[in-house]
């Protein structure tokens, strides 16, 4: 392959330090890097280095093979009893008449605007509220199945979880198994935010610490569950954060094998306590995630998530590790919109995302949740009444 002998060629750069070509070295037979030497890449190696060894796993793994879902999000609440200073779509209970609340019966309308569309998944995710407890949830992913077996229910983050399941005493073995038996099927990564409580605290305290997200993903892979895995970058932490982040997830990784993807999520700072940060640039953005794909070596899949980073830098990030650019979405999400993403309306139709991933030579794959690929669109000939909009104009119900 190409990428195997540019690959290999790094080996005979006479500039590449002997550190560096050293790790290059590893990466090439597939042995692991160590934290030190991810620490070297994050300060040391020049883009072009990174990607050609992140292409390498890439397409080692994956061919060009890119994969997509058709999916909404529902985003029960934006009212939420944390204040994290990096979040820009939450409202304090006080102001919780500028934010949005549904019932029970409001979501399921929400589900049911769907039954006539081919989408696989549902994605939960909110606030933090009393009404939101166990049995709410337990109810709404019973009733969510009960309406429509088939969908995949994807729902709410450990730091969700950790608060319900204190409010109701129960513990977080009792209260994942009770989450399965309702019908929850996986869990998205969200919530992970920087493990390391140097940073933890002063970005996300008071949420659950970052050994307690660690603990209820590896109890809902031992039930047989899988989950996907975060990292907020590029606001106050430093490279050895990062660095220990995902070392802390290719441990669990080791353990339980229960991870599927990582996503690296790009701090935004529009209308939030950390305005006055800066954004990483997308340079950086390219280096964190090729370092991702060589790092976390026993996980399948990066993902680029595309509201949140972009079209353009999603397209740019497959030749940097990236193998996902997650799904047809809509204008359900309005978590990266609210910060000041480039997508503001965050929806591509089918037709759309294909045509995103060919454009820079690609492999299209609609996949399920669980990876099972649903369709091959490397050489689909779309007809004009065969696109997926799936663009819902949803209400906001203050409750």
């Amino acid at each position: 392959m190409v990428t195997a002998r540019k690959a290999g060629h790094l080996l005979e750069d006479p500039s590449l330090s002997a550190p560096l070509r050293e790790i290059a070295e590893k990466v090439l037979n597939g042995t692991r890097i160590s934290p030190e030497e991810g620490q070297l890449l994050f300060e040391e190696a020049d883009m072009g280095y990174l990607g050609t060894l992140a292409n390498y796993i890439r397409e080692k793994r994956h061919g060009h093979r890119t994969y997509f879902n058709r999916n909404f999000h529902i985003e029960p609440t934006n009212v939420c009893l944390y204040t994290c200073t990096f979040c820009s779509y939450s409202r304090l209970i006080k102001k919780r008449d500028e934010g949005w609340e549904y019932s029970l019966e409001d979501i399921m309308d929400i589900v049911k605007k769907y039954d006539d569309e081919p989408v696989t998944e549902v994605h939960i995710v909110g606030g933090v509220l009393p009404q939101y407890d166990v049995k709410f949830y337990s109810e709404l992913f019973t009733a969510i199945k009960k309406h429509r077996p088939d969908l995949h229910v994807k729902a709410l983050t450990p730091v969700e979880y950790h608060y319900i399941f204190k409010k109701d005493k129960v513990s977080y073995e009792e209260g994942m198994k009770l989450m399965k038996e309702a019908g929850l099927d996986s869990m998205p990564g969200g919530g992970a935010e920087i493990f390391h409580p140097e940073i933890r605290d002063q970005i996300a305290g008071g949420k659950c610490s970052g050994e307690q997200w660690l603990r209820i993903h590896e109890i809902w892979h031992e039930l047989g569950g899988r989950s996907n895995a975060t990292m907020l970058y590029g606001h106050i932490e430093r490279y050895e954060h990062r660095i220990d982040h995902l070392e802390k997830l290719r441990q669990l990784q080791d353990k339980t094998g229960g991870f599927q993807t990582f996503i690296p999520l790009k701090f935004r700072n529009q209308d939030n306590q950390m305005s006055h940060v800066p954004e990483s640039t997308v340079v950086e953005d390219m280096r964190m995630y090729a370092l991702s794909r060589i790092y976390l070596d026993n996980f399948d899949h990066i993902k680029a998530y595309w509201p949140m980073i972009g079209r353009t830098t999603a397209q740019t990030l497959l030749s940097f590790g990236v193998n996902d650019i997650d799904g047809t979405i809509d204008d359900t999400t309005k978590i990266y919109s609210m910060a000041g993403s480039e997508e503001q309306t965050p929806a591509m139709s089918t037709r759309e995302l294909v045509n995103l991933i060919r454009a820079v030579g690609r492999q299209p794959i609609e996949r399920d949740t669980l990876y099972n690929i649903i369709q091959d669109y490397t050489d689909h000939v779309f007809e004009e009444d065969e696109v997926f909009k799936g663009y819902v104009s949803l209400p906001v119900v203050n409750k």
